[in-house]
């Protein structure tokens, strides 16, 4: 048997309550700014001696701290290595992911772990830069609390000629922490009126968002001679000042 196949990685009973020994995943639970503790058991089954390599991935990385990235198992031999996850102080309440991968000589061995960090849901809001422009309304939504919000947005309009009116509200998909998406909705602006749009964003838990944007629409014939209605008055003034 080769020394590359000879590589068996188990979970070992961590010292969090709750654990049970045998699972194919580890998960922790734990508030912010704290430090947990865990351990993956490296076993090499095989007659040689196994050189294996530890490395975590993917989100959280800069979280675990490894006691070793690299273990060398004497044959039928076990090796355990510990390792930290230290969940900086500002981390927001909600679910963690990430991996510890165990590799030897072209095969590798992954251990999945799931983190939950516990504390207060704020849920916050808020929309933003609202403009219209090539027949389109445009915001920006901006998630400002630290748990993610699937918002559902609602265009009003109120005119002074056409009246109110309301679009079916749209879900433009779930909003993690921190984040902001830019949208636009089409509309078709009226020919002559003055328009109050106001874009309205609602998500669980009672958040609610607002912003709005006044316009006013004129169509070119009735503007047109509007702009041209002070130039005979100016020849008229350069007239007198001139003694015609």
């Amino acid at each position: 048997m080769r020394a590359a196949l000879a590589l068996v990685v188990a979970l070992a009973a961590p010292p969090t309550a709750g654990w049970e020994a045998g699972r194919e995943y580890v998960y922790l639970e734990g508030s912010p700014g704290t430090v947990l503790e865990d351990r993956v058991l490296v076993t090499n089954p095989g007659p040689r001696r196994l050189t294996v390599d530890l490395r975590a991935s993917r989100a959280p990385t800069p979280w675990i701290a490894l006691a070793a990235d690299r273990v060398t198992i004497p044959a039928r031999t076990r090796a355990e290595v510990p390792f930290t996850v230290a969940v900086p102080a500002d981390t927001p309440p909600g679910e963690q992911t990430a991996t510890i991968t165990a590799s030897a000589g072209g095969r590798s061995e992954p251990i999945r772990i799931h983190l939950r960090v516990i504390g207060p849901k704020v849920p916050a809001l808020t929309v933003e830069d609202v403009s219209y422009s090539g027949g389109s309304v445009h915001y920006t939504l901006v998630n400002r609390g630290n748990t993610a919000l699937s918002p559902r947005v609602a265009l009003h309009t109120d005119g002074f000629l056409t009246g109110s009116a309301a679009r079916p509200p749209r879900e433009p998909g779930r909003l993690p922490p921190a984040s902001r998406v830019s949208l636009s909705e089409r509309w078709d602006a009226p020919a002559l009126d003055a328009v109050d749009l106001r874009v309205r964003a609602t998500a669980a838990g009672g958040v609610r968002a607002e912003s709005a944007l006044s316009r006013t629409f004129v169509p070119w014939p009735v503007l047109l001679p509007l702009l041209l209605l002070p130039v005979p008055l100016w020849f008229r003034r350069r007239a007198k000042r001139a003694g015609g």
